[in-house]
């Protein structure tokens, strides 16, 4: 299996993703609290898909 890095746009959803999770589950961001769990999956499994999939 071979693995490459994940462009820079997709590391960037990715990461605003995570944090958009992190601060609902916070409290910080009422409007994402509700989804804090799915926001935080989907921003790691773009990851892992961009990681084994060339050019995501």
């Amino acid at each position: 299996m071979k693995l490459s890095a994940p462009k820079n746009i997709t590391w960037w959803v990715a990461v605003i993703l995570g944090a958009l999770g992190l601060f609902g589950q916070m409290g910080v961001l009422a409007f994402a609290a509700g989804y804090a769990f799915w926001l935080v999956f989907v921003g790691l499994v773009l990851l892992v898909l961009a990681t084994l999939l060339k050019d995501l």
